[in-house]
């Protein structure tokens, strides 16, 4: 009971000492921002990607072919200049403010029935202008050498043959049949996962700070005075995790507030998608902004990109991939943090423990390594077997989950594997703190700690 209540004592100096800096309420209050435009920015980049309006396009066609193929629209007017036109005094027309946005020149049709193009403007192209002419071009090009070969209905072949490949993935489970999106999946996969390996680097990190200053301001010494020097290690890495936790619990709170007011803004909601009607073409939208209305008519109609994001965002389990990731990131932080401890201990100063730390991020970039290609194949051996394995295992298998292809008994075996782990190599960096914490003036090296290890209590 007494050494409870003194662990106890040494988490709360750590947790207040902690939340009161104002690194910490930054960061807090920062974060979420940054996760919430993660989830908001794409929304406006796809809403407002079509460019600036009105924007005119001289075209010089002299291959005589291409121009019927460019249609006006909105966004773009094509105006044809004639094929014998000054393309000096075009180009410096491109210079007036109210003059062309660009000049594309094509070229005549060569020899084998090719065509080049040249585009001429102030600032880089963009995007939708280029794929518009080239587009446009490509099917006059193919449609002209195809016309060669004299071809009885060809416009009525080409009509019949063209088709339009809708591919839906449906995974059968002992549930059912779900539809998922890889996409989706492997942007969560990423983002939990990274997650699991930022917070332990980070959160590791300071755990061994913390040692080393109160190492290098002698304030230990008068701490395992009255303390145990083991309580000391585990009050520090339970307070830091604390902090952690703290942070993450507000993070989610705060990000979904974030999200909540950019739904009431534009006055849609994300996550209750309308059934369209059949032959709804149009969903007229009575109240929310202009955005809203473009959003909410995109949500509406089922084979929109934006839906099936949705759809399938909806579909995956949150509860139980944030039950899972915070089992993982618990007990992958104390299996490093405990390491990080006992390598803070054994220096004087932050810059010798780069030498300590490699066997600590070695497995820690192995796991981000596998977990990079765990996206891709969730399956595959290596993935399955660094999932499992305590040191890679936070983040190869919050790649692996948000796929639902995890057997009950990897995760159970996994999270076994890894508290064990942390059991073990908390005992053994409990030894190596007790006597390195109060060891001074010499460089500890791996073959002192190992020494340490064998000490007597």
């Amino acid at each position: 009971m007494r050494h409870l209540e003194t662990i106890n004592i040494i988490i709360g100096r750590e947790f207040s000492t902690r939340v009161k800096k104002k690194s910490f309420l930054w960061i807090t209050l920062l974060t979420p921002v940054f996760f919430a435009a993660c989830f908001i920015i794409p929304v406006l980049i796809m809403n407002t990607s079509k460019g600036e309006k009105g924007r005119v396009i001289n075209v010089v066609d002299r291959s005589g072919i291409v121009a019927p193929a460019l249609k006006n629209s909105e966004e773009m007017t094509f105006d044809m200049q004639p094929a014998d036109s000054d393309i000096e005094s075009l180009k410096g027309g491109l210079s007036d403010k109210e003059g062309a946005y660009a000049l594309v020149l094509i070229s005549p049709l060569d020899s084998a029935g090719d065509i080049s193009v040249v585009s001429y403007s102030r600032e880089p192209l963009s995007l939708d202008v280029r794929n518009a002419v080239s587009d446009a071009v490509k099917k006059q090009v193919e449609d002209y050498k195809l016309r060669k070969y004299d071809i009885v209905n060809l416009d009525k072949i080409l009509s019949d043959i063209s088709s339009d490949v809708k591919f839906n993935s449906i995974t059968i489970t002992k549930k059912g049949e779900k539809e998922d999106s890889v996409e989706v999946y492997m942007v969560v996969s990423y983002i939990l996962s990274f997650m699991i390996y930022m917070f332990i680097v980070l959160f590791g990190g300071m755990v061994m700070r913390s040692v080393i200053e109160e190492k290098t301001s002698r304030v230990v010494e008068v701490i395992v005075s009255s303390v145990k020097s083991v309580d000391l290690m585990i009050g520090k890495i339970v307070g830091v995790a604390l902090v952690a936790l703290t942070q993450f619990l507000i993070w989610i709170v705060f990000t979904a507030v974030l999200i909540i007011g950019f739904q009431a803004i534009v006055g849609v909601d994300f996550f209750k998608t309308p059934v369209a009607r059949p032959g709804m073409e149009q969903v007229v939208v009575s109240s929310g902004t202009d955005l809203g209305s473009n959003i909410q008519q995109q949500l509406s109609n089922p084979d929109s990109e934006m839906a099936g994001i949705v759809k399938s965002i909806k579909a995956i389990n949150f509860p139980y991939l944030i039950g899972c990731f915070l089992l993982y990131f618990i007990l992958g932080y104390m299996l490093y943090a405990s390491m990080y401890a006992a390598v803070g201990s054994a220096v004087d100063n932050e810059t010798d423990t780069q030498q300590l730390t490699i066997p600590i991020t070695a497995p820690l970039i192995i796991g981000l390594f596998v977990m990079l290609q765990a996206f891709q194949y969730p399956d595959a051996s290596v993935a399955v077997w660094c999932s499992i394995i305590p040191w890679t295992s936070p983040m190869v298998m919050l790649a692996r989950l948000p796929f639902g292809n995890v057997p009950a008994w990897q995760l159970t075996l996994s999270l076994v594997l890894l508290f064990l782990t942390f059991i073990g190599t908390a005992w053994i960096s409990g030894k190596i703190y007790r006597v390195g914490i109060l060891s001074y003036g010499k460089k500890a090296t791996w073959k002192d700690m190992f020494k340490w290890m064998k000490y007597k209590n």
